[in-house]
């Protein structure tokens, strides 16, 4: 049976608890209702044997310097500075095997009700992502929403976030981003941590690799990311303090 057992996932990181980079978050009252997630078209639904897990955290800057109108409806709690300034920000826990056929859309989901929304809006600041993230990813690990939210927020949580402002003041490459992100988090290891940048090179994401227990592990060829020397910028906020 594939709960998630919440002790061992709090433990993943220990001793290394912090707190990520929402530096300020007003959650509104009410939270618009997602839309149902399906499979689309010639998407298949896989269910093989869980192996392993990624933790895939965002750089908000970039995702918000990547969008077309920060206050459409899908991107405006993120993006538009009304209710809050984001830094890292959680894309999803996902879980994986030992091939790149990673297990997705387990079993139909239903909306996240509105009390798990609101409790993790601060941590993944959009209420479809986090609808899609449940149903694609989430449903493969636990029959229960907060169960698996409470999960990821407890390893987002755990992570520690290197200088941005200093990794943005230069050009990095893939293997500088990795060593930073080790350097801050005691038992993690470059070969363990991913990097993600778009087309022009601009970081946007950074993923933790883990094992069957969700501790750190050794990321496996193809989930590692852009190559070592691929030169790599930085996206500087001049909201973060």
């Amino acid at each position: 049976m594939r709960w998630l057992s919440v002790a061992a996932v709090g433990l993943a990181f220990a001793p290394t608890i912090a707190h990520a980079q929402a530096l300020a978050c007003n959650i509104p009252d009410r939270i618009s209702v997602p839309r149902l997630e399906q499979p689309k078209r010639g998407e298949a639904v896989r269910n093989p044997a869980i192996t392993g897990y990624l933790l895939a955290m965002s750089w908000s800057p970039q995702h918000c310097a990547d969008v077309r109108n920060p206050r459409d409806a899908r991107d405006r709690f993120q993006c538009s500075g009304e209710n809050g300034r984001f830094g890292w920000v959680l894309h999803g826990l996902w879980p994986e095997t030992d091939s790149p056929g990673y297990p997705q859309w387990c079993r139909p989901a239903k909306i996240v009700p509105q009390p798990v929304l609101k409790k993790h809006m601060c941590m993944t600041p959009s209420a479809q992502l986090l609808q899609h993230e449940w149903a694609k990813h989430g449903t493969c690990m636990s029959p229960n929403p907060a169960a698996y939210f409470r999960s990821a927020e407890l390893l987002f949580r755990a992570v520690r976030f290197p200088d941005m402002k200093k990794l943005a003041a230069k050009p990095q490459t893939a293997a500088s981003v990795r060593r930073a992100f080790a350097a801050v988090n005691p038992g993690v290891t470059a070969p363990m941590i991913a990097v993600s940048a778009d087309r022009q090179g601009w970081l946007d994401e950074v993923r933790f690799c883990l094992g069957p227990r969700m501790k750190p592990a050794r990321c496996k060829p193809f989930q590692s990311g852009v190559k070592d020397g691929r030169q790599i910028r930085v996206r500087n906020a001049s909201t973060l303090r």
